[in-house]
């Protein structure tokens, strides 16, 4: 076997534009033959994936899977550069893979994912796979992320929004699962998806947070009211500080189906648990929308869910 030198790996890249590890591995499965090396990475996909991977993939859908029990889900959101691409069935197919995959897998990060065998052909790796897919769809792709929710003591919940658009997990902890309190469960993952909280409840949010909040609504409130003592000032910060959790807690939020346009989710769910008898906790949720954070046109999709919703 010939030694692989830093030089063969070069010339690898610069003729199939390939990364330096794929290179490496390529060279060693085949012995460091350049020919039987490029064709190897032909095969894998990997050369034309590598040519690809500098064009934005901010496109895609978010996809969810919730086990036979509904005990464990996962939501997954897998990226394409356009959204002709997104809808296409063979896309679709390969993302509900993904996500199938990502059910059951024990990787603690994106890195480990990538790496473990492909549950469809275990001679190749997920990243080798989603190599041939880019291959074969002809744009380029990434599995952005995923994230695993369990309950034991009740359900998880799922909503897809616009096919794929927007995707949210709820963690239900309950003593009573029937229609009544799954359909509870759906409208506050829909409430999720519409009103973009960035919290459960108050408890979870950050200490430094909330104290950062006072330091500027105090100095805020000063410039508005410079002669106003403390007492009024700490009670303007208050009042302040209340009305930006209910925007940002999901429990705190006003349900966005209330009939009297006041009932915060959290009473609507103690409503739902006193009618059916049960011991309900919402625990948490998980929202993914597609592309947030990537350079993509802007699409207000939260509005789409609002509108759905009937407000």
């Amino acid at each position: 076997m010939a030694a692989i030198t830093a030089a063969m790996v070069k010339e690898l890249r610069e003729v199939t534009g390939a990364g330096m590890m794929d290179c490496k591995k390529a060279l060693a499965a085949t012995e460091g033959d350049m020919d039987k090396a490029v064709e190897f990475l032909r095969e894998k996909g990997l050369a034309t994936a590598q040519k690809k991977a500098g064009r934005i993939a901010a496109e895609g859908i978010v996809y969810t899977v919730v086990s036979d029990d509904d005990k464990k889900a996962v939501v997954v959101e897998v990226n394409a550069e356009t959204d002709f691409v997104a809808k296409n069935e063979k896309f679709r197919s390969y993302v509900a893979d993904v996500a199938a995959q990502a059910l059951d897998t024990t990787a603690a990060d994106m890195d480990a994912f990538m790496a473990e065998p492909w549950a469809k052909d275990t001679s190749v790796t997920v990243k080798e796979a989603l190599a041939a897919q880019i291959s074969v769809i002809g744009e380029n792709m990434n599995i952005r992320r995923f994230e695993q929710m369990e309950e034991a003591n009740g359900f998880v919940a799922s909503y897809i929004h616009a096919g794929g658009k927007i995707g949210v997990l709820v963690d239900v902890e309950t003593d009573v699962v029937n229609d009544a309190v799954k359909e509870m469960a759906r409208n506050v993952a829909m409430q999720a998806a519409a009103l973009k909280p960035l919290y459960t409840s108050e408890a979870e949010v950050d200490a430094e947070y909330l104290e950062k909040e006072r330091e500027i609504l105090t100095a805020a409130a000063k410039n508005e009211k410079p002669d106003a003592n403390d007492k009024i000032i700490s009670g303007m910060v208050a009042g302040r500080i209340k009305k930006e959790l209910k925007e940002i807690c999901l429990l705190d939020q006003v349900y966005v189906k209330a009939e009297d346009g006041k009932q915060s989710v959290a009473n609507y769910v103690a409503e739902v648990a006193k009618a059916n008898n049960a011991k309900i906790a919402i625990k948490k949720f998980i929202r993914f929308e597609t592309g947030e954070g990537l350079e993509k046109k802007n699409e207000d999709f939260a509005a789409e869910v609002a509108k759905q919703m009937g407000q």
